[in-house]
């Protein structure tokens, strides 16, 4: 495999691969090194959390980092995105990392260029990496995937994390369910949806969503979110035992969820964001080693 574009391009068997190579550079603390390697990191949408979990990785495995922005390369001139992958390939880069606003299009430029692509997320398509350090985070806390039961809750539509996980997670044996405003489930998605009380006390992963405000026609009200659809700390008292709290990020802290319980004992959304380097140090090396 060249690139890593969508949860649908990877087997179960390569997901369980870079699972255990993460959990191997985690346990070890020692990974391969790339030096004389160069990863273009093209990021057209904002980002904190997977632009810089990415810049670290690379950093850890040896690499030097492009950094490239909207602002500051010639796409503000009319240059097609086509051809400044083509022309970062051309003058050395060995991988790029590209986060853009169009679903769809990584797949038909990585079809012409020979450099590996990972898709860092693009519109309300895809979010590989952002699920793999989910299942990555699943798979430390519970030790397998048959018989979970995971709630996706919040901005189902709008939403690349829920797109990318849902099928993933049941493809490796999750049960998978749904709560949301009518207005945003997305029947292609999965028309498995409950409240977000029976979704709850079902679940032993409530996994949240932000509002994708900057993808909705008109701005969402938020302010009784949190009450109708949201994460209260009532809710989360009537949680399973073991059951844990994750979240993509960022975190509108009184929207989707309680701020109290950002960082509650069964929060996991800190977790993710320190896996999150570690997933990604596997998933590069994995294309740089052409392993997967």
């Amino acid at each position: 495999m060249k690139d890593i574009l969508s949860m649908e391009d990877l087997t179960d068997a390569q997901i369980y691969q870079l699972l255990e190579t993460a959990e191997k550079i985690e346990s070890e603390g020692s990974f391969p090194f790339h030096d004389q390697k160069y990863a273009a990191n093209l990021f057209l949408e904002p980002s904190t959390r997977t632009k810089n979990s990415f810049f670290i990785a690379e950093r850890r495995l040896g690499m030097e980092v492009m950094d490239v922005s909207g602002s500051d390369s010639s796409l503000t001139k009319g240059e097609s995105l086509y051809d400044t992958v083509k022309t970062l390939y051309t003058i050395g880069a060995s991988l790029c990392i590209i986060r853009q606003s169009q679903n769809g299009i990584l797949r038909e430029i990585a079809n012409e260029v020979d450099v590996p692509i990972i898709n860092a997320g693009d519109g309300t398509g895809q979010h590989p990496s952002q699920s793999l350090l989910d299942l990555y985070t699943i798979y430390q806390e519970f030790g397998g995937f048959t018989g979970i039961k995971v709630a996706i809750v919040g901005d189902i539509k709008h939403s690349r994390v829920a797109r990318s996980n849902g099928k993933a997670l049941e493809r490796l044996g999750a049960e998978v369910f749904y709560a949301s405003k009518p207005e945003w489930q997305d029947d292609s998605i999965s028309t498995n949806y409950l409240s977000i009380d029976q979704a709850v006390e079902l679940a032993d992963v409530v996994m949240l969503l932000r509002i994708q405000h900057e993808r909705h026609e008109q701005k969402a009200e938020s302010d009784s979110y949190l009450e109708a659809f949201g994460l209260t700390e009532e809710r989360e008292k009537k949680m399973n035992k073991n059951a844990i709290i994750m979240h993509p990020a960022p975190v509108n802290r009184g929207v989707e969820i309680a701020g109290s319980l950002v960082e509650a004992p069964r929060s996991r959304i800190f977790t993710q964001m320190k896996n999150g380097v570690t997933i990604r140090m596997a998933m590069i090396n994995a294309l740089l080693k052409e392993e997967l």
